[in-house]
């Protein structure tokens, strides 16, 4: 029961008409909050840099950002009670030195959006080629029209290159023209609407902000570049950026270049007339290392730089469509009727871009390079809802995200030690691979991220058929995984005889902490088990010799890969007869109900209005937990159980975590509750363009992005692969025309059209691709399109609104409340 009402088209069309390929604003606003989210929106990045749609002039903004994944500033966390094996040391994505800003002056009066009279207003972020675009005509304090153009673009071909364009040009009558193109350290990032940065400390979804980190290493310009370094306080990492500056017009200039430790400045004094415009190109390159001195960025900058003159930035931007291209060949999902979701969708899928595209075995942080939310952190989001997408459309970005999680493997072993376990233990939340969670209730014992972990990695060896990489680096992050969970839990005789225990943990619903047997974690823990022993199994059958490496390097033997699958085939997955459920945990069903219907709207998030220990008591889902484990392991519960659990779970679920409305989705859609799977996902869609969670300012939510994809793909299409088997039992919403995309499995193309009164598919390579739709299986092959009737789109029935009373097992009643005091409540004085 989703509290975060959305429709097919919450936007306001006259400011943001719905163009296919493009997010367009045809009016601006200066406000604080509409400031905040644009910035959000408009960002553009590459998955190694990002900046926010701040205006070029510089002003207004809510927060200024530059960031480069993985350069952060580290700092002692500081536990009012601290106990062993806490996290120690936290991680802030560092807000880099701006190179946005282009300040234009005419008349000597500066262009300040906000105050300024604008005759026409269009910006524009083009989906197509990742190009953010502004035109404005602005009557200046004289009376005069002058036309501005910029455009911003962070390079997918070179990580480590933005180009910005601004072009001014004036319309009526002469005058003096200024334009101060500028390197700004900000320290921070914060501005004058939140000077303090303490707006951050409220909310722990946002950055807690560190305040000046940068300090200046070096400086240098010459006639037409100029160079600042930098050095982080306690994590010592080095950046520098440079910047080069081209000027194209027949009016008379002069250029003036100066730079000091927090700033660069290149600065076109123009003798403007009517009619002649003024272009300047601003190319800027960023290296940052955890070693290197900042004399060697230096050059690495120049290089980026030199390459720029010698292939001009125009050829940029054409790598750039070119690269886009290729893109949205495999990615791109039509929906045709459906304009508002179509432009919606497109904006998901090219956020996914922008976060993982140029990460180079770096994180994929929960908000990309869009905002400084969570610290800039990587969390499991990265493995259950990014890399599925990326694996069915581009392995290769898939296992680059993989390699991140395997260049963690060192420090997860040594994490698995500190809480005395074999194996290794990914972090919950890191930039690093040091655990970077404080609160390890809602952190650190989410054991589950290593399932998680395991579960993306086959996930994208079944989709690539990647089989030396499963049987490289993936097994060993497999076996490792493994080692843990056998170690964690612990075996138990009972009447019903031995079964295998995990207790201590907490599951994706971080409204339930610290609880035996979690549903969720125990499912992921057997298939990780199970897969484990079933990959190491499959290596010495096919390469004795690797298997032999494998197992004298880890030190693994036949007995220990049986003990895996012992643990698997008897875990406890718990299962209330009375209730005729799956309990979250063994004592989820011993509380008492949350009345999330009556909980009023101002309590929500419950997270900002009630202690940790209010929330722990009751059955209340800050996110779906038991639903996520129908959706991943989902030939492992029969329909009658994933119906049952639902039902019992969605009307609980607040839907406070932007996770969970995808989930959601597709669990509704199977379970045939079309109209309630339609409004989850537009709770999906529209998180962050219709500000849904009210957080959109801090960044973009990256997995709910690829939840869109998800839901789409596994809902809507019905499409599972569970094994590496293909399945489809499409459930297309009542009102849509159709859904089109492809999917990529195993260097094949496969295309699937679907419509109200069929499913076609057709493959594109020189491979036929089995599956099956609605339990009739199928062969594709290439050049031949199969259609494939459809009777209709699945059952439908009548909607949960809410949970029953319910009886525990002692026979007591379970009641639901709100845990609040009453606003007639006398205070008493002392």
């Amino acid at each position: 029961m989703t509290r975060h009402p959305a429709g097919p088209d919450p936007l306001d069309r006259l400011r943001f008409p719905a163009d296919p390929w493009r997010l367009v604003e045809r009016e601006y606003r200066s406000d604080h909050d509409h400031l905040g989210w644009s910035e959000t929106v408009f960002a553009v990045a590459n998955g190694y840099l990002g900046m926010r749609g701040t205006p070029v002039e510089g002003r207004d903004a809510h927060t200024h950002g530059t960031f480069v994944n993985g350069f952060h500033e580290t700092w002692p966390i500081r536990h009012a009670e601290n106990a062993f094996g806490f996290a120690r040391t936290g991680q802030t994505i560092v807000n880099v030195p701006d190179s946005t800003v282009m300040k234009l002056y005419v008349d000597d009066e500066p262009l300040v959006l906000s105050t300024a009279e604008l005759e026409q207003y269009e910006r524009a972020l083009d989906f197509r080629d990742g190009v953010l675009r502004r035109s404005i005509v602005w009557r200046t304090p004289a009376g005069k029209r002058v036309q501005i153009t910029a455009e911003r673009m962070i390079s997918m071909t070179d990580r480590h290159l933005a180009l910005m364009v601004l072009e001014v040009t004036l319309l009526d009558g002469d005058a003096p023209v200024v334009i101060s193109s500028q390197v700004l350290n900000r320290q921070g990032g914060r501005t004058e609407m939140d000077p303090t940065g303490q707006g951050a400390m409220s909310d722990p979804r946002r950055s807690s902000g560190n305040g000046r980190v940068l300090h200046s290493e070096n400086h240098w310009h010459s006639e037409r570049r100029m160079l600042l370094g930098f050095r982080t306080k306690n994590s010592q990492m080095t950046l520098a950026v440079g910047a080069d500056h081209t000027i194209d017009t027949d009016n008379e200039y002069e250029a003036l270049m100066a730079t000091e430790p927090d700033v660069g400045k290149r600065v076109y004094r123009v003798d403007a007339k009517a009619g002649q415009t003024i272009r300047v190109t601003k190319a800027v390159a960023y290296h940052t290392s955890r070693v290197a001195p900042v004399r060697e960025l230096f050059d690495r900058c120049r290089r980026t730089l030199d390459r720029v003159r010698e292939r001009s930035a125009s050829s940029y931007f054409e790598s750039q469509r070119a690269w886009f291209d290729e893109f949205w060949t495999y990615a791109d999902i039509e929906l045709p009727g459906q304009p508002a979701e179509q432009q919606a969708v497109r904006w998901s899928l090219f956020q996914l871009a922008q976060a993982a595209a140029r990460t180079d075995q770096l994180g994929i942080a929960a908000k990309g390079l869009t905002g400084d939310g969570y610290e800039g952190h990587s969390f499991w989001d990265t493995d259950i809802y990014v890399v599925p997408f990326l694996a069915y459309t581009h392995p290769r970005l898939a296992r680059n995200a993989l390699r991140f999680r395997i260049g963690l493997l060192p420090a997860a072993r040594r994490r698995a030690r500190e809480l005395n376990q074999r194996g290794a233990l990914f972090p919950w939340r890191t930039i690093n691979g040091e655990e970077a969670s404080a609160y390890y209730a809602a952190g650190t014992a989410q054991y589950h991220i290593d399932a998680d972990v395991a579960h993306a990695l086959l996930t994208y060896a079944r989709a690539s058929g990647d089989v030396e990489f499963l049987h490289g680096d993936g097994v060993e992050v497999l076996v490792e995984t493994a080692r843990m969970w056998a170690d964690l839990g612990f075996w138990r005789e009972s009447d019903e005889g031995r079964w295998f225990h995990i207790h201590g943990v907490t599951g994706p619903d971080e409204y339930t902490t610290v609880v035996d047997n979690n549903l969720f974690t125990n499912v992921m823990a057997r298939a990780n088990l199970r897969e484990a022993a079933s990959v190491v199994h499959q290596l010495a059958e096919d390469d004795p010799d690797a298997h032999a490496r494998l197992c004298g390097r880890l030190g693994l033997g036949s007995h220990e890969v049986a003990e895996w699958e012992a643990c698997a085939e008897r875990m406890v997955i718990p299962f209330d007869a009375r209730q005729g459920i799956h309990p979250q945990d063994e004592h989820f069903l011993s509380r008492e109900l949350w009345d999330v219907p009556n909980t009023p709207d101002d309590k929500l998030p419950l997270l900002l209005h009630f202690h940790p220990l209010v929330i722990y008591r009751f059955q209340v889902l800050k996110q779906a937990d038991v639903v996520l484990a129908l959706f991943l392991q989902g030939d492992q519960f029969s329909a009658a159980e994933k119906k049952a659990d639902f039902d019992y779970y969605d009307p609980i679920t607040t839907g406070d975590s932007s996770l969970s409305a995808a989930v959601q989705a597709i669990m509704a859609a199977e379970g045939g509750y079309p109209d309630l799977a339609l409004r989850y996902f537009w709770s999906s869609l529209y998180v962050d363009l219709a500000d849904l969670h009210a957080n959109a300012v801090d960044g973009v939510h990256i997995a709910a992005a690829g939840g869109t994809w998800a839901a789409l793909v596994h809902g809507f299409a019905g499409m599972r692969d569970h094994g590496g088997r293909l399945t489809f039992d499409p459930r297309l919403p009542g009102e849509w025309e159709g859904l089109r995309f492809s999917l990529r499995l195993r260097g094949q193309r496969l295309g699937v059209d679907l419509a109200p009164d069929a499913i076609t598919f057709d493959v594109t390579g020189d491979a036929p691709v089995p599956l099956a739709v609605r339990g009739v299986a199928h062969v594709v092959e290439p050049g031949t399109p199969l259609r494939v009737a459809l009777a209709d789109q699945g059952p439908v029935r009548r909607a949960p609104s809410e949970v029953g009373p319910g009886v525990r097992a002692d026979g007591s009643t379970i009641v639901a409340n709100v845990p609040t005091v009453p606003a007639d409540e006398p205070v008493v004085h002392a």
